[in-house]
């Protein structure tokens, strides 16, 4: 239906976006004749730069410049303007003559700029193009959206440039980061799996987590930010943080060692001779150790409190897990069936901020209750002249006052300072 302005009034003009007067109807362009003068391969770098003068919204006025043109350029400058452009290094052409000509000439009566238009495709300023990118990449970590336990994470992606390194284009950045969110809203794994297999399920592909490809690399920091694991470098470290979700390179590498643990032929041998077990992850999902319903399990970060209960107890010790620094995937395994069981998990580790670290990240994980790990237990054994504790402060959260305790004396204490405790503790629960 056509609606016709009331009497007396005027309709006002469309408004236009700054694109708008690039975009407009098709200008009178004679295109044989613009071809032979200006579109030729000599000219091209003078049609370039006027294009991106059009696509930064800048007048077609003053001078370009060509350093060392060639003699076929020269000639081509000569043949546009009616006039040798000079001789010197460089090659300069004022676009208002060529403006000039082409008005001039009725080639394009409406200039250069239409010209360009109709040598080059429409001309779409720069702050345009880039204001649809900006769109783009905002739709491409939208995806992240999907993963609200990991918003702290969606936002450094965000900042860090992380995703534009690795994907180029907002395009490329929204099939890369939907795989990501298919793969972290499936983690952690548990039971922890094969990395291929469960590439293989999950995306189609056996070898879509290959190390060095940018979803794996991606993942990667997904994961730590998943799992709390720390920062680091290099085979083994990138093998025990895929570990850490339950993703495993192999079954063989991921380890855990134990002591007192009986279920295998194996593993009642050892323990009825005093000796400790390491446990493979495969030997772990082959079958698990048996517990008496309810039975306390100690669980420690260092080796040496394993070998000093060896050495004291032997056959006599109840069972004890270390975790030998960040839970490994067999230990993961190790203490969630042990809990599963009925078994009573009692964690001590390093009184410092790895420690504390190491502790949070396995009660994240599984449930366990602090073995001479807390507030006062800290206190009693910190020493005015022990080791200044040093790197980042993190919280406590089985103890929320731990941590402010360590960062009131500034002292670490370790296992090894508070063995002779721990062992009392062993013997009264045998």
């Amino acid at each position: 239906m056509n609606v016709q302005p009331e009497a007396g009034r005027t309709t006002p003009p469309p408004q236009r976006r700054p694109s708008d007067a690039l975009q407009a109807e098709p200008a009178r362009v004679d295109t044989v004749r613009l071809t032979r003068l200006l579109g030729g391969p000599d000219l091209t770098w003078l049609v370039e730069r006027a294009r991106r003068r059009m696509e930064r919204e800048e007048p077609l006025t003053g001078s370009v410049s060509l350093s060392a043109p060639t003699e076929g350029q020269r000639r081509a400058a000569e043949s546009l303007l009616g006039r040798a452009p000079g001789g010197g290094r460089s090659l300069t052409i004022r676009l208002d003559s060529v403006d000039a000509v082409l008005r001039r000439s009725g080639i394009s009566p409406d200039g250069l700029a239409a010209a360009v238009t109709a040598l080059t495709g429409p001309v779409v300023p720069l702050r345009d193009t880039r204001a649809d990118e900006d769109r783009a990449w905002q739709a491409a970590y939208e995806r992240l959206d999907r993963l609200p336990g990991l918003a702290a994470w969606a936002a450094r992606l965000r900042a860090d440039g992380l995703v534009r390194r690795l994907a180029r284009t907002p395009e490329t950045a929204g099939d890369l980061l939907a795989a990501t969110v298919r793969v972290l809203s499936e983690l952690p794994a548990d039971p922890a799996v094969s990395l291929p297999a469960f590439a293989a399920r999950v995306l189609g592909s056996a070898h879509a987590l290959d190390e060095g490809t940018p979803l794996a690399t991606l993942t990667l920091s997904g994961i730590r930010a998943l799992t709390g694991f720390p920062d680091g470098s290099g085979t083994e470290w990138r093998r025990a943080a895929w570990a850490s979700a339950g993703l495993l390179r192999d079954e063989l590498s991921s380890t855990v060692l134990t002591f007192g643990l009986r279920g295998t032929p194996a593993l009642d041998w050892l323990t009825a001779n005093g000796e400790p077990a390491v446990l493979t992850l495969r030997q772990l999902t082959a079958g698990a150790p048996l517990l008496t319903p309810g039975e306390a399990v100690h669980v420690c970060e260092n080796p040496a409190v394993v070998a000093a209960a060896a050495d004291a107890y032997g056959a006599q010790c109840p069972p004890l897990v270390c975790l030998q620094g960040q839970p490994s995937a067999a230990a993961l395994t190790l203490l969630r069936r042990m809990a599963d069981q009925g078994a009573s998990l009692r964690y001590h580790g390093d009184f410092d901020w790895g420690g504390l670290r190491i502790a949070a990240a396995l009660l994240a994980r599984v449930p366990w209750t602090p073995w001479r790990y807390g507030t006062a237990d800290y206190r009693a054994a910190a020493d005015d002249r022990g080791v200044p504790l040093t790197g980042t402060p993190v919280a406590s959260p089985w103890d929320p006052t731990l941590s402010e305790a360590l960062a009131e004396l500034g002292v670490r204490v370790e296992e090894e300072a508070v063995l002779d405790v721990l062992l009392d503790d062993l013997a009264s629960a045998r």
